[in-house]
Formats: C-alpha cells, structure tokens, sequence
C-alpha cells in the first residue's frame, strides 16, 4: 500500500488508508490490517513525541513532504525495537531493527512499513533552541556537532538497556489523565538523555554535509553488509558500487555509525552470532561456520571480545 501525503496531515493520510479508528490521542490499528495503535503528545513547536506500537499485515509505502518543515529548525530522534513484542511465542512476526537514528528533519520523507513487522518506536522532534537549553552545556565535539549543524546529517547508533527501561515504563504508566502530559514530558526528556549519553561515548568525527544521494549510498553499504554477514568486506568494491572514493566512503560511514566498516561488521556478525545461538539454538561450531569462520577458536575469541563471555557459555545462559 502507497500512501502519498503532503502538509502537516500525514497522520489523517495514514489513518484514512489503513482504515484506523480514532480514540481520543490513539490511533488504533483495525484487526483486519494488524493490531496496536499510535499515540502521541505535542508541547508547543519545540518538543513533539510520536509512539508507534503497533504490527501491519500488509506493507505501507509512505512518501511525505511537508514544505513547512523546511522553515523550521528541528532535529529528529527515531528510537526504533524499544518496546516489548506484542505478540505470543511462535507468532511469524520480525521486530524492526533496535537503533537510535539522529537527522535533520527534511522537506521530503520516505517511510517503509514492511509487512509482518513489529514496530515499537518514539520519534522525538525538537527545536534546536530546547536542544540547547537541555544540552548546550555539554563540550563534547559530537554533541556539538549535533547541536550547530547547519547542513543535513545522519546518526546513528544503539540503544541502552535504560533506554529500553525507561520505554517499558511508558507503556505500563499509571498517572491520573491530567498528569499524562506532564508524565510523557518528563520520559521524553529522558529519552534524549540517555540518546546524548549514547553519542558523548562515540569518538570525534568531523561533521560533514551529507547529500541524499550520500545518506542512501551510506545505507545501502550497511545493508550489504547485514546481509553477507559470512563475506568480509571489500572497501574497494563498497566505494566503487557507492560512486565515491574510499576516504570519503570511510568518513562518512564512520560519521554516521561512529564504527569503521569492518568493526561494524564484525559486530553486526556477533550480534547474529547471539541471535543464533540463543533463539535457533544452534551448536556453536554451526553457527561458526554459517557466518564464515573456518578457525572455531577465532570465532569464539572475537565472539568473547563483544559480547564478554565465550560463545558455548552464553548459548547455556
């Protein structure tokens, strides 16, 4: 399904096309196209929090613009697998990726739903000056960064488990219905903390502008990388595919995921390696070789080295 949208009324487009029911700040997704709901609150121009929890039977294409966001001067935090799965042991649903993505917000937006699919996200708009009342204080070059960028940026990084604590709070809240606002505030404002405290642990890279065309060569390398997790990288093949030098591929990866190529892939491989291990229950020499490792102790050391304890130790966990 291909919902196109133009203005500020993108959440009456999605509503009308999904065929969803309108309950006072919830949007509910009807049964015949998944189940859960969107919420969200706005406290004046500054600070806006969107919370999607929610599954779709049937992928949704988004294309947005809204020329009014264009005048206004606002950074977007996407905190995306925060939320605890909706559904029961043996359903065939995959949650979205578990990431903390930071941009500029943008004329045009390009949204994808897929199908099957649990979405459990807060999407945090912020003024630049609320960013500084919160955060101007703090001289760390990557904040800084993020806070005087005149230019299109993307960041992105993991989550924390009090991230992901604090998530689960706001779903199971139990303050009176005036006090909700206020409550909501209080955990959005969290939820940046704990984001900045996630990027003053990255090194310093200088910020540089990132074009479209950029942000979508940079993501479709991590994607090829997610999906040939048994093939080490090639930088050279990645830049030539990319259209773009080596340095520039190098600097602008690693700006944007605060890793270099290989050391994302190598993690992107343990966490699959864990995955593996704890949710398939395969034997560790199985899981070794799926991934591409022929030495079962060079794959048990790198495994130790991310995750802090020996792989045949942690699938018995």
């Amino acid at each position: 399904m291909k919902i196109v949208a133009t203005g500020p009324g993108i959440m009456s487009e999605f509503v009308r096309a999904v065929g969803a029911t309108v309950r006072g700040r919830f949007i509910d997704i009807p049964e015949s196209k998944g189940a859960g709901y969107i919420t969200g609150f706005s406290w004046g121009s500054d600070l806006r929090m969107m919370i999607r929890n929610y599954y779709l039977n049937e992928a949704v294409f988004v294309e947005w613009t809204n020329e009014s966001i264009d005048k206004q001067d606002h950074v977007a935090f996407r905190l995306s697998g925060i939320f605890p799965s909706l559904t029961q042991p043996g359903e065939k649903l995959s949650p979205e990726q578990a990431n903390v993505l930071i941009c500029r917000q943008l004329v045009s937006s390009l949204i994808t739903m897929p199908s099957n699919t649990i979405f459990g996200s807060v999407t945090i708009g912020v003024s630049r000056n609320y960013l500084y009342q919160l955060f101007g204080h703090i001289d760390h070059p990557v904040v800084v960064s993020v806070l005087e960028a005149e230019d299109t940026f993307v960041l992105e990084t993991g989550i924390s488990p009090q991230i992901i604590n604090t998530a689960s709070e706001m779903l199971h809240q139990s303050v009176p219905e005036s006090l909700e606002s206020h409550y909501y505030k209080l955990r959005c404002e969290e939820l940046l903390c704990y984001t900045f405290a996630l990027l003053m642990q990255r090194d310093a890279v200088p910020m540089s502008k990132m074009h479209m065309a950029d942000i979508k060569a940079i993501y479709a390398i991590k994607h090829h990388l997610q999906s040939h997790l048994a093939e080490p990288p090639s930088i050279a093949a990645l830049a030539r595919d990319a259209g773009m030098s080596e340095p520039k591929l190098r600097k602008l990866f690693r700006q944007t995921f605060g890793k270099g190529v290989f050391e994302f892939y190598q993690s992107a491989r343990m966490q699959e390696a864990a995955r593996l291990l704890k949710e398939k229950h395969l034997a560790v020499s199985e899981v070794g070789y799926q991934l591409g490792f022929t030495n079962l102790s060079h794959f048990s050391r790198v495994f130790e080295e991310h995750m802090g304890i020996k792989p045949k130790k942690y699938s018995a966990i």
